[in-house]
């Protein structure tokens, strides 16, 4: 039987599985990964009043569970629908898997949601960083800034966004952003995607 994969908001039990994708996926700096396992903690500490939010991708069978990817999002402060991007990262094994484009598919339609109608993107311009420019160009982002020098001489801040459409009108009295969310069970991946 193949694995079943699931989307769902990350507990303590995934933080290591995650330490494992962001150390493995090799452009990260230490720091980096610091940063990520301190919002993963806040997160864990203080759920959506952090202002994250975080799930992973996990594939799950009778005999493990393993986390494919984990994606982070919030809703930028100061802003009435805006939300950023905070990380996203895949194992090293799962890319060009799908997992990517469905936890991102996701942050969108969680924030839309949510209320949120637009979504961006910080990345920076290094070469290391080529495969996750298009990934989000193919992914409807539009480069819509660039800060020269941003992170270091010769490596530019680059600004990504995409509009996203609000979800369908609420018909209960109990709002969409009231709802507690749910996990999002992937059943039918893309051929190419299937995992025995």
């Amino acid at each position: 039987m193949s694995p079943n994969r699931i989307i769902r908001p990350l507990v303590a039990a995934d933080r290591s599985g995650v330490f494992r994708i962001l150390e493995g996926a090799g452009n990260f700096t230490p720091e980096e990964v610091a940063t990520a396992l301190e919002l993963i903690d806040e997160w864990l500490e203080l759920g959506e009043h952090s202002g994250y939010l975080t799930y992973v991708m996990e594939s799950q069978s009778e005999e493990f569970s393993e986390v494919l990817g984990y994606v982070c999002f919030g809703p930028t402060p100061l802003t009435e629908s805006t939300y950023d991007l905070y990380w996203i990262a895949v194992d090293k094994s799962r890319l060009r898997g799908g997992v990517g484009k469905r936890l991102l598919r996701f942050a969108e339609e969680e924030m839309a949601r949510r209320g949120g109608q637009m979504l961006l993107v910080e990345t920076s311009s290094q070469e290391t960083y080529g495969g996750t420019i298009q990934f989000y160009e193919k992914s409807g982002y539009e480069l819509v800034g660039k800060i020269s020098e941003y992170y270091k001489p010769g490596d530019d801040k680059l600004i990504f966004a995409k509009k996203v459409q609000a979800p369908a009108l609420v018909t209960t009295s109990e709002t969409e952003a009231e709802r507690p969310p749910t996990v999002v069970r992937v059943e039918a991946p893309d051929p190419v995607l299937s995992v025995s």
